[in-house]
This record gives structure tokens, C-alpha cells and sequence, in this order.
């Protein structure tokens, strides 16, 4: 197997097209594209993925009605309003969409899923959402234009797609993705849409994409906060005639979603530092879990970062309250491969060498609890007072 970039999106895999088109659902004002589609040219396999929040929004409740089929062609998608606590209204609306979708490129409604994001609580101005979906013209070059159109407080659209070749001949995976602020794991505040020509069973779609969220978008925060609308969409179309094996099928789809992960993370609201936290040599996995995210999610950790402040203090304290099993006396510390911490306690590594690394853009934070054999990874950033400005309202 080899694997490389490609352009091209959500268009990059063979019977894919794309469009975008602004119909001002913000304020009337049509300032920049707000909708978009991405769809399939055959009749496609599908799986998705969706917020674990108690508060869901009405495309998040239709999506995850019409996916249970696995047999849907196409996903329209709004930034400008969230059609979240919306009521009996909002469903109608999402459904509205869906047909709305459905007429203007000859499929059932059912086939059509939903996405939106943007502000809760608002009420959707159908009337010009529905000139927006019939201004659509999806294309084989519409993949960059999609994933602008459904940005917020993004700052640069995010898209990425690599070809696969195989024994067998070449398949290609594509993704676009949105995602700035209220970025917690399961999932994060963002919207993805996956696509590929490789032919998967259904069954094993869902499975393989459950796997690749859990571990890419899953593993990043930027806030803690956790939003009503997050999906993750994948379609697979088999127009490459090519049925990769699984493990090959998972590699590629990952290098998709992480890229993608990872991309959300470095475009958090404000940030200045990207930061892999790992925590290692836990007595479990949910151990390794707990103690990662209470340090990637530490105000106080993240305010730290901001300044360049390698402060382990902070890092051993929110592993000590995260609830986790540990021994202070066994705990160490490293920023890159420098020692911050060894057996608990500072370690000689001088100060100077470790705020360099602390004043990188990116850099990564290893605790090794030195207690068993579970790791686990969290992508995350630290806080800085332009995300408080970004969030003080409208």
C-alpha cells in the first residue's frame, strides 16, 4: 500500500460534487457563501457520527433518523444558524431542508442529510435558505467553496483528501470539516463531511468510522464546552470499484480525520499554542484518558501556555484532582523530550530550556505515571484574552 495527498476535498474521490452559494441566513445580508452541498453522483453507503449533548439540534435529530437506512447521497450543510432549541419549528425546518435538498437534485428526501451551525435558539429564515439551496450548483471543483461556506468564527476553510493505491488499483478518501470554539472530545463542536469511492459494507463503514472519530476528533479540546450540532458524515460511493482491506481502509481514513483534528485545533479561537498532551504508563486506559483531558482542559494550565510558562505545577496538580490512579513519587514530567519532572519532584533540567520550548507554537507535554502499560493523546491549546474577546456576544 502507499498513500499520498491529494487535492481536491470532498471532490477528490471519483462521483463526488460539491457548491456552495450565500443567501444571507445570518441577517439578510449576503455577504459570503453560507450553504453548501456535498453529494454523490450514484447511490452511496453511509455513516455518521453525532454529539453525545442531552441538547440536540434538529439537524443532529433528522440526520440521525434518515442515516439508520446507510443509504444516503447527499448532506446539505448551513453556517449562520445552529436551528438548535428550536422546538417542534426547527424539525420541521430541517426536514424542509432535506426536501428542499432532495428537489433541487432529483432524490427522497430521506437520502438527505442535514448539518447547521451557528447561533442557538434563533428560528431558520427558510425562505431564504430555500433560494440558497436552489442557487446550488454542485461541480466536481466545489470541494474548497464548501468548506468555506460552512465556516463561523473559522479562519481558514478546511479541507484534505489522499489517494490510496492497492493491489487491487486506487481509491481516494476526502473531508472537509469546520470547527473554532466550544471544541471538547465527544465530539467537538464541528462539522465534518467524509467521502469516498472505495467500496465498504455498511456494517463496517459505521464500525471503521466510530474507530477513526475516537481517535482524532475525540482527542481535541480548545474549550471544554461541547455544542448541540456536531456530526461527522461519511459516504462511500465504491465508484473506485477497488474493496480495500480494512486495516488499509482505517489507516487512510485516519490520516483524513487527524489531519482534519488537527487543523480545528490550530484555528481555535484566539490560540497561540498548539500542544499534544500525552499521558502514559497509567494502571488503565480511562486512567490515561482522565488525567489527559484534566490537563488539556486546565484553565490554568492553558493561561500557563499563553504566557510561555512551562509551569509542571499546574500539570501535576490537575492530574492529582482528575481522580486517577498515581504515586506523586513515581510521576514525570517532560516538555519535548526535556525533563520538567522527574520522581515528583523538579528535575535539573534548567528553566530557560524549558521555557523555550513552552514559547514554541507547538509543542508536546508527556506525563509518565510509571503505574502500567495505557497511554492516550489529547490535541489541545492554551487560552488567551482573544478568545475572550471572540466570545464576549454579538
Amino acid at each position: 500500500m502507499t498513500m499520498k495527498k491529494t487535492k481536491g476535498g470532498v471532490c477528490a474521490p471519483l462521483g463526488f460534487l460539491a457548491g456552495a452559494a450565500g443567501c444571507g441566513i445570518k441577517n439578510g445580508k449576503v455577504l459570503r457563501d453560507d450553504i453548501a452541498v456535498v453529494i454523490s453522483e450514484v447511490p452511496a453507503r453511509s455513516a455518521a457520527t453525532f454529539t453525545t449533548n442531552k441538547v440536540k439540534a434538529a439537524p443532529v435529530l433528522l440526520s440521525a433518523a434518515n442515516v439508520k437506512s446507510g443509504r444516503n447521497r447527499a448532506v446539505v450543510l448551513n453556517s449562520g444558524n445552529a436551528n438548535a432549541c428550536t422546538g417542534r419549528r426547527g424539525l420541521e425546518d430541517a426536514r424542509a431542508m432535506a426536501a428542499a435538498a432532495a428537489g433541487a437534485f432529483g432524490l427522497k428526501p430521506a437520502e438527505v442529510l442535514v448539518c447547521s451551525t451557528g447561533r442557538i435558539g434563533v428560528p431558520m429564515p427558510m425562505d431564504r435558505i430555500r433560494k440558497g439551496i436552489s442557487a446550488l450548483k454542485p461541480s466536481r471543483s466545489g470541494g474548497a467553496a464548501a468548506a468555506a461556506a460552512i465556516m463561523t468564527s473559522d479562519t481558514f476553510a478546511k479541507e484534505f483528501a489522499v489517494e490510496v493505491s492497492v493491489p487491487g488499483g486506487k481509491f481516494r478518501i476526502g473531508g472537509i470539516a469546520k470547527g473554532a470554539g466550544m471544541i471538547d472530545p465527544n465530539m467537538a463542536t464541528m462539522l465534518c463531511v467524509l467521502t469516498t469511492d472505495a467500496d465498504v459494507a455498511g456494517p463496517e463503514l459505521r464500525k471503521l468510522l466510530r474507530e477513526s472519530v475516537a481517535n482524532s476528533f475525540n482527542r481535541i479540546t480548545v474549550d471544554g464546552d461541547m455544542s448541540t450540532n456536531d456530526t461527522v458524515v461519511l459516504l462511500a460511493n465504491g465508484r473506485s470499484g477497488v474493496e480495500p482491506p480494512a486495516g488499509v481502509f482505517r489507516q487512510a481514513l485516519d490520516e483524513v480525520t487527524r489531519a482534519l483534528a488537527r487543523m480545528i485545533v490550530k484555528d481555535g479561537e484566539g490560540v497561540s499554542r498548539f500542544v499534544e498532551v500525552e499521558v502514559r504508563g497509567a494502571a488503565s486506559q480511562r486512567d490515561a484518558r482522565a488525567a489527559a483531558e484534566a490537563i488539556a482542559n486546565s484553565t490554568l494550565v492553558k493561561c500557563a501556555w499563553a504566557g510561555g510558562d512551562p509551569n509542571w505545577g499546574r500539570i501535576l496538580d490537575a492530574v492529582g484532582y482528575s481522580g486517577v490512579a498515581m504515586d506523586e513519587a513515581k510521576a514525570d514530567i517532560f516538555y519535548d523530550k526535556l525533563a520538567a519532572v522527574k520522581n515528583g519532584t523538579a528535575a535539573k533540567t534548567p528553566f530557560e530550556k524549558l521555557r523555550a520550548v513552552a514559547a514554541k507554537k507547538a509543542f508536546k507535554v508527556t506525563v509518565d505515571l510509571r503505574l502500567g502499560a495505557a497511554s492516550y493523546y489529547v490535541w489541545t491549546t492554551d487560552l488567551t484574552e482573544e478568545y475572550v474577546r471572540l466570545n464576549l456576544g454579538e
